[in-house]
């Protein structure tokens, strides 16, 4: 068996390629790896190549600005950084209603005394619309309230007070009958105390008044003079001993009403000075057959 020698040399160099190739190829290898130093040390191309680098994290990050634009080193990692969370911001509250009328208010007077004080027409027009925007949203609400009334009795003070000029003759009729009524019963309980004074001029003339209440309505007055004089109209008086001070009549207020309830022994002062005979009885109805404020 006949053994052909390697052609290629022991070192592993391709055929030809001696001591001299050799040195070549490492001169090259070293010019390129001087390069590669060189580019590196340089501005643009360390610039390039952490280009490079922030590219790569660009694509992990997905921030273009930061990692791209910021040509971070080689050596570092390009971090997306965490965004700051808002400060949630306080809401602002809203105006009420009553500081809305406050400020309508203020700019109204606001204007119209930059246009007493500052007469141009200018300010004089702009006062002028700013007033009539307000009208304008008066009649709205007075249009409003009147619908509101009309469509809920229950609201309509006026079907229980009538101002209309029929409707308030009727009620007025109505309800001088249901006095009359209530009066004929009261004075099964009810009595009057009536203070007086001969030397009262008032007394003189609001006597008869006060008589003729008495006696179309059956009710006992006890007539009490203040000084001791008589009365042409109640013959039957008594002098003062303590029931002024009792029922609470100043000395000098005269003359003097009060109501006596003999159920309760309770008094109740009907009024003072001179009151006409439908005042006496309209007075007398509402403190024994009315509620206060029930009928206002």
């Amino acid at each position: 068996m006949t053994i052909t020698p390697d052609p290629r040399p022991a070192s592993g160099l391709p055929s030809g390629a001696g001591p001299l190739s050799r040195l070549r190829r490492l001169t090259c290898h070293l010019a390129i790896l001087l390069a590669s130093a060189l580019a590196l040390a340089s501005p643009g191309g360390a610039q390039e190549q952490a280009g490079i680098t922030a590219s790569a994290a660009d694509d992990q990050q997905g921030d273009d600005f930061y990692c791209a634009q910021r040509r971070l080193g080689q050596w570092f990692y390009c971090e997306k950084p965490k965004q700051r969370e808002a400060a949630p911001q306080a809401a602002k509250p809203q105006q009420s209603a009553s500081e809305r009328i406050a400020a309508i208010t203020k700019q109204l007077d606001e204007l119209k005394s930059r246009a007493i004080l500052e007469p141009s027409e200018e300010n004089v027009i702009a006062y002028v619309r700013f007033q009539r925007e307000q009208l304008d949203r008066a009649s709205l609400f007075s249009d409003t309230w009147q619908r509101a009334l009309w469509q809920n009795p229950d609201l309509d003070y006026t079907l229980q007070r009538p101002v209309g000029t029929v409707a308030k003759r009727a009620w007025a009729d109505n309800r001088v009958a249901d006095r009359s009524q209530v009066l004929e019963n009261l004075g099964r309980r009810y009595g009057l105390f009536y203070f007086f004074a001969q030397s009262c001029g008032a007394c003189e003339i609001f006597a008869p008044i006060l008589r003729s209440v008495a006696d179309s309505h059956h009710m006992a007055i006890m007539a009490v003079s203040m000084d001791g004089g008589p009365s042409n109209q109640f013959p039957n008086y008594v002098v003062d001993s303590g029931q002024r001070a009792r029922m609470g009549v100043p000395g000098n207020a005269t003359p003097a009403l009060v109501l006596f309830d003999t159920a309760t022994r309770k008094t109740m002062p009907v009024g003072f000075g001179i009151m006409s005979a439908d005042e006496i009885m309209e007075r007398i109805f509402l403190l024994t057959n009315t509620r206060v404020g029930s009928d206002y």
